[in-house]
């Protein structure tokens, strides 16, 4: 008796787990997008209605880096993502080896330089230790806004991918420290100055308005991307998705929700 019914229970596990192996097929109808948390996933938000409207379910996975966006569009796993800049597209295919490509800017981020220590970069003292992101694109970009400052000298004043090897004058003796970005809003207390990307300045709560010492202009080069393979140019619920990221409804909420910390590309 009780072989028949342990017979019996693996027969219906193995009944259960055949019947579990079956993938369910992939809805035609939903378009999944990476991105980070603010202003991107925000600004998706915004959007889904309206794209539900339009026959799309938006599925958005957020992240707090730049590299997993990136690694699962690239292994197919996620359609698309909203979070990045061409400079750091290209330099991450560079290293990668990845095949991503821009599809459609959306909108530009003003990178800052932030301190809980000084109130004015007048004020920021001989040897001052400075954070700045760790990898090439937001690296170059943050020694931009120092050189733009008067704080360093550049060997090449207009290269993004410049590196504090690139510094030329330093007068003040500035000590860099090359930290991933998303951990530079937490260590503002320990540092002189940060140079904090807006998305994770903004959630840091920090306003890049009125809290950053030194900010890019409405003129940065910098603009965020839709980003995928090449395949997805042409996909209907991307170029749906585009449309709705570059209607006069989503300028106006971007104007209304960041005040100038996050700026319309089109």
């Amino acid at each position: 008796m009780q072989r028949r019914v342990l017979l019996s229970g693996l027969a219906a596990v193995t009944l259960l787990a055949g019947c579990g192996g079956k993938t369910a097929p992939a809805d035609p109808n939903v378009l999944t997008v990476a991105a980070t948390a603010v202003p991107h996933a925000e600004i998706l938000e915004h959007v889904k209605p309206a794209l539900a409207k339009a026959g799309v379910t938006l599925d958005i996975r957020t992240f707090n880096d730049y590299v997993q966006p990136n690694v699962q569009v690239a292994e197919g796993r996620i359609a698309v993502n909203y979070f990045q800049t061409k400079p750091y597209l290209d330099t991450f295919n560079a290293a990668r080896g990845t095949k991503l490509v821009p599809i459609a800017g959306i909108h530009i981020e003003p990178l800052g330089a932030y301190s809980r220590k000084w109130k004015t970069l007048a004020a920021v003292p001989q040897g001052a230790v400075v954070a700045i992101p760790n990898e090439g694109s937001n690296g170059g970009r943050a020694l931009l806004v120092l050189a733009k400052a008067g704080l360093i000298t550049l060997k090449n004043p207009a290269d993004p991918l410049a590196t504090p090897k690139d510094v030329v004058a330093n007068p003040r003796g500035l000590v860099f420290r090359e930290l991933e970005a998303a951990t530079l809003p937490r260590v503002l207390d320990q540092v002189d100055l940060a140079l904090i990307n807006t998305n994770y300045a903004l959630d840091a709560k920090l306003d890049p308005m009125r809290d950053a010492l030194a900010i890019e202009d409405k003129d940065s080069p910098y603009v965020n991307y839709v980003v995928g393979l090449a395949a997805a140019k042409d996909d209907p619920k991307v170029i749906k998705l585009v449309a709705a990221l570059k209607s006069d409804d989503v300028k106006a909420f971007i104007a209304e929700r960041y005040k100038g910390a996050v700026i319309p590309a089109f």
